[in-house]
């Protein structure tokens, strides 16, 4: 009978197991019923974020899913157009069929080849530092370098109003956590005073803040950084390959290269438009973080097609800064017409130009009202900008045409005075 019974409880758990089953199945109703409601007050507070289906490549005209054509694009990051560049597709053809497809395996295990090193010692060549690290992206980027780099004993003080994922690296460290006001250069020394207890200090700043398209006080930030024997940190992706002389960043245009110590940067935007990421700096940081830097360590290695994206594009920067400069005046000329049609433009002389809003419904609103008129523009609200603060970033590329710049001023035009934006 022993036997029977075992056989039972083998086949069928036991009445325990119909109990467990059903104590899971009221656990995933209730969590199933918490996010149906979460997500509910997400679509009735207007700020609900659908992703448009592209069905071309990226590029300053787009065709969409489903019938959308003729779309011109105004809210990718593609700020040199290279990521549909026929020589950067090439380059990402060859180094997939000479490299494979990927590495199935971390960087130090057998996962780097001859071209991540290449890569990673044109990008330090670019930035005109002693070596460089690749990371899946930038935010990997970000998460690895403060808690390889910072202790208990050390200090950052960052910006209140950087990236996430600088936000999120910061957080993951172990030092003393100092946030100044936004590229507010009196809080900042006041904060960098209260820190001089500590052994080693960090200033961490976007070099171009992403939602507000305004640029970092480096030259002043730096200037404190000396006073008070810190050192400085940027995340370049919103600059690297279009802001300065020769499109090397925000250091570059700003005139302090030799004074920023570190810089964490992107592949995936002005640079192929891909994916990637990396840190460039002194090579005894670089080596530290081959060591301790979780990201790098723990993630597989990119793959060759976007290695060859990014190191093409880097060579057609090098060659030539035509590209880079081409931006100032494609940017002025949006942000004239804009701010003389009536509306209001945040930033100042970068090609993200946020058109402030205020209202998360209306940024949705007037977004999709503009895709109806041929431009494709996103609103951003909460929790991806402060309450109060939504607004339609639109983005300048270098291959945007004149007529596309002033069709979308046109547009924006229309829907604002349809719905009393102007």
């Amino acid at each position: 009978m022993w036997r029977v019974a075992a056989v039972r409880v083998l086949r069928h758990g036991g009445a325990g197991a119909g109990a467990r089953r059903a104590a899971s199945g009221a656990a995933v109703a209730q969590l199933r019923r918490r996010l149906e409601s979460e997500l509910e007050d997400i679509r009735g507070a207007g700020t609900w974020k659908s992703e448009r289906v592209i069905a071309s490549r990226q590029g300053p005209h787009l065709r969409l899913a489903g019938g959308g054509a003729g779309i011109i694009n105004f809210c990718a990051n593609n700020y040199l157009g290279l990521s549909s560049h026929p020589e950067v597709i090439r380059a990402a053809v060859e180094a997939l069929e000479k490299f494979g497809a990927g590495l199935s395996s971390v960087r130090f295990i057998c996962g780097t080849q001859s071209i991540h090193k290449d890569l990673e010692e044109k990008i330090a060549r670019f930035h005109q530092r002693e070596d460089a690290i690749l990371y899946a992206s930038c935010f990997d980027a970000n998460a690895g370098i403060f808690e390889a780099l910072l202790t208990p004993e050390d200090a950052v003080l960052s910006d209140e109003l950087n990236h996430a994922s600088i936000i999120d690296g910061i957080r993951l460290c172990k030092a003393n956590k100092y946030r100044y006001k936004h590229m507010d250069m009196q809080d900042l020394e006041a904060k960098l005073k209260e820190a001089q207890k500590h052994r080693l200090r960090l200033v961490a700043t976007d070099g171009a803040f992403s939602m507000d398209g305004d640029i970092a006080p480096l030259r002043e930030i730096c200037q404190l950084a000396q006073k008070y024997d810190a050192l400085v940190f940027i995340d370049e992706c919103h600059a690297t390959g279009f802001l300065g002389p020769s499109g090397r960043g925000s250091d570059e245009l700003l005139g302090v290269m030799d004074k920023v110590t570190i810089i964490n940067s992107t592949l995936g935007k002005a640079l192929g438009g891909a994916a990637g990421g990396y840190t460039t700096g002194p090579k005894p940081l670089i080596d530290l973080l081959r060591q301790r830097s979780r990201p790098y360590l723990f993630s597989n290695s990119l793959p060759p097609a976007v290695v060859g994206c990014a190191s093409k594009a880097l060579d057609l920067l090098m060659e030539s800064n035509a590209i880079a400069q081409s931006m100032a005046a494609k940017t002025q000329r949006f942000r004239s017409k804009m701010k003389a049609a009536g509306f209001t433009i945040s930033g100042k002389d970068h090609p993200i130009c946020p058109v402030m809003l205020g209202d998360a419904r209306l940024a949705s609103v007037m977004a999709e009202d503009m895709l109806d008129r041929g431009i494709y523009v996103i609103g951003f609200s909460y929790p991806v900008v402060p309450k109060g603060k939504a607004r339609i970033r639109v983005q300048i590329s270098a291959v945007h045409s004149d007529e596309d710049i002033d069709r979308c001023v046109e547009a924006f035009s229309e829907v604002g005075r349809k719905h009393g934006a102007l």
